[in-house]
């Protein structure tokens, strides 16, 4: 518990640095420009093809009569850009994810280990290469739990949990493999990695909730227009924040543990085996 609250304030006392906010700022510019571009092309058709699918239900038009009625018949237009908008959010996080681990999360791992850890040794147990293959598995994984999961969204109760938990148990598997990737070996790293699961996936699941929180912006833009062109890079800059707050989080913590795992003292070898006879045999 003293590592998982220490390694929280570090994260949050180094977000304040100017080479992570000048960090932040290249996965915001990419960010911003496929968003941009993607809007351009393809915003207006995306919210034609849900209107119309929306129009072509029996039951949501008896929906839109009722509204209608109630003199609350504007908020159909509002319904087809919130969908749009709450279909794209998911990817909007996994992208976020994906370029800050890729551009940031070496970077802020190895600020970490230069201004706290210097000593440590490097023992490069995890590849550029090796590095790529395990977030590409662990994304297909994610998104195949999303995929699957998608019908239980439906419950009220679960649709605040188990978003938060896939995107949590990414987050630490792709953060955490990131922040080991110099300094620990491959047996250190799967050691750690069984020591502190549950203290790993619960800065994953933390951090999947505050990355929820920029949503609210991002469906304001749907209800405020004029402001969605600022909104959406506002959204999208949180959301970068937010995922350099869980590297940095997790370099903090994973490579305290593994200092203290190479603190610890070996393991005793294991002692010769008495013999059931041997015990029997008297002394000499």
């Amino acid at each position: 518990m003293n590592l998982f609250l220490d390694s929280l304030w570090r994260a949050a006392g180094y977000c304040l640095h100017p080479r992570v906010v000048a960090l932040s700022l290249l996965p915001l510019a990419i960010m911003v420009a496929l968003s941009l571009g993607l809007g351009y092309f393809f915003w207006d058709g995306a919210i034609d093809w849900v209107r119309t699918w929306l129009e072509s239900s029996n039951l949501l038009r008896a929906v839109w009569g009722w509204l209608e009625s109630m003199g609350a018949g504007s908020l159909k237009t509002v319904v087809a850009p919130l969908v749009v908008i709450f279909a794209l959010t998911p990817l909007i996080v996994l992208a976020s994810l994906l370029l800050v681990a890729a551009l940031m999360g070496p970077a802020l791992a190895r600020l970490v280990a230069r201004r706290r850890f210097p000593q440590l040794e490097r023992k490069h147990g995890g590849s550029l290469l090796l590095s790529l293959g395990w977030s590409l598995g662990s994304t297909l994984l994610a998104l195949l739990a999303l995929i699957v999961s998608l019908p239980l969204w439906l419950v009220p109760p679960l649709i605040l949990l188990l978003p938060p938990l896939i995107w949590g148990w990414l987050t630490y598997r792709v953060m955490a493999f990131d922040a080991l990737a110099d300094h620990a070996s491959p047996d250190e790293r799967r050691a750690i990695f069984r020591r502190h699961r549950l203290w790993l996936l619960g800065i994953g699941v933390l951090t999947g909730y505050l990355g929820a929180a920029p949503s609210v912006v991002w469906a304001s833009g749907a209800l405020f227009a004029a402001a969605f062109v600022i909104l959406v890079p506002v959204a999208i800059w949180i959301y970068t924040l937010v995922f350099a707050f869980a590297s940095l989080w997790f370099a903090h913590y994973c490579l305290a543990a593994l200092e203290q795992l190479r603190a610890a003292p070996p393991a005793p070898p294991p002692g010769p085996v008495a013999f059931a006879d041997d015990a029997n045999q008297p002394a000499a």
